[in-house]
């Protein structure tokens, strides 16, 4: 599937698209994954949510950030947030990429923006504050910003991206922290992460296994695989796991029964709801990580009502249209093929993972773009 991963990272670097998307969001769709594009709406579906037993993580939307203007218009969009979760005494907690507050030009800048978070939040009740990890390149900057900030305060975590070689290093490092488990959302080469679903399966149920057995702080499991949840609610009653030590997540818009059934059975639930117009980008790295949800992007962005409302811009907007409809199109040519070898595999990674822990164990544990391995409830 690399081409398809390729083809909508690529589409979600766009500077041209995103300004497209950003100009007519609602008209193409965005509702679809992202709760709107203001404070109240975002509150109000924390609302809605928390009704259900269902925590939120609040993503206000940004990407491009290259001025310092920009970075302090993003930082006090948080900092509204924040004052909005602790005002109306809602259940939610933020996340935020450090490069919306200027790590990509001024990384001084984005460490004292995300201070200035950190201590509102604190303020707030002490609100948890998610740095989400972004490319390779960046996740340098991401852990050395985590570092300087973990003796400071205590409501700080990040992500750990287990498609990545160093993921385990990475998360043994943090036992103390709240940390995300995502497979990771960016296309990244074979010399810093790996490349099959299989391997990628393995490392991400070793990571979230070890972690759940000597973390002493929340453990984020971020997937919509409901083989891969049944096999983590096993685990943990086989080895005595308190449902308190770990939680699930799952983005808005995507497996929303499934979410509500297991907030239902009483396991932490979290539900990732970003808000903002600048979605794009974070919608083409949704269907990076599952290209079974190019159909959706294909009704959703080439219908005539887009068509009329993108007016002057249609030209582009049925290029990037009849790109993906070609895609959808050999994706559905393979589709057979790949229920095929799903079913094949399906139990395979877990049997691997085991195996891999009685080569290494001693230390059971293996250890936010999220795993959209969404299956069909």
């Amino acid at each position: 599937m690399g081409l398809f991963k390729s083809f909508f990272i690529g589409l979600s670097n766009s500077t041209a698209l995103n300004e497209l998307a950003r100009k007519f969001g609602p008209s193409l769709g965005a509702n679809k994954v992202v709760a709107g594009e203001t404070i109240e709406s975002v509150i109000e579906t924390i609302k809605e949510l928390n009704q259900k037993n269902i925590s939120v993580s609040v993503d206000s939307l940004g990407e491009f950030v290259n001025t310092k203007a920009g970075t302090i218009e993003s930082k006090n969009k948080i900092i509204e947030v924040i004052h909005a979760i602790h005002e109306h005494n809602v259940d939610a907690h933020i996340s935020l990429k450090i490069s919306q507050l200027g790590s990509e030009f001024d990384k001084e800048l984005a460490y004292e923006n995300l201070r200035e978070i950190l201590l509102e939040a604190h303020k707030c009740g002490n609100i948890h504050i998610n740095i989400d990890t972004e490319k390779f390149a960046s996740l340098h900057h991401i852990l050395e910003t985590l570092d300087r900030l973990r003796g400071e305060f205590k409501n700080v975590g990040t992500v750990i991206q287990t498609y990545l070689y160093d993921a385990e290093a990475i998360a043994d490092k943090y036992p103390d922290l709240r940390l995300r488990i995502v497979k990771g959302a960016y296309k990244e080469l074979p010399s810093i992460a790996y490349q099959t679903k299989e391997e990628i399966d393995q490392n991400y149920i070793r990571i979230i296994e070890k972690r759940l057995l000597t973390a002493t702080n929340l453990t984020s499991i971020a997937t919509h695989d409901h083989d891969i949840i049944n096999h983590v609610k096993q685990f943990a009653k086989d080895n005595n796991v308190n449902k308190d030590h770990f939680e699930f997540q799952m983005l808005y818009g995507f497996r929303s029964e499934l979410a509500e059934s297991i907030a239902r059975e009483g396991y932490n639930f979290t539900i990732y709801v970003p808000y903002g117009d600048d979605w794009f980008a974070y919608f083409m790295r949704r269907l990076a990580e599952r290209p079974q949800n190019i159909n959706l992007a294909f009704k959703e962005f080439v219908t005539p009502k887009t068509l009329t409302v993108v007016g002057s811009a249609v030209a582009g907007a049925v290029a990037v249209g009849g790109l993906i409809a070609g895609v959808a199109s050999l994706f559905g040519k393979n589709k057979k093929k790949d229920n095929k070898d799903e079913q094949l595999h399906k139990y395979e990674g877990y049997n691997k993972s085991n195996q891999a822990h009685e080569q290494v164990n001693g230390e059971l544990f293996v250890t936010p773009d999220f795993d959209n391995n969404q299956k069909s409830s």
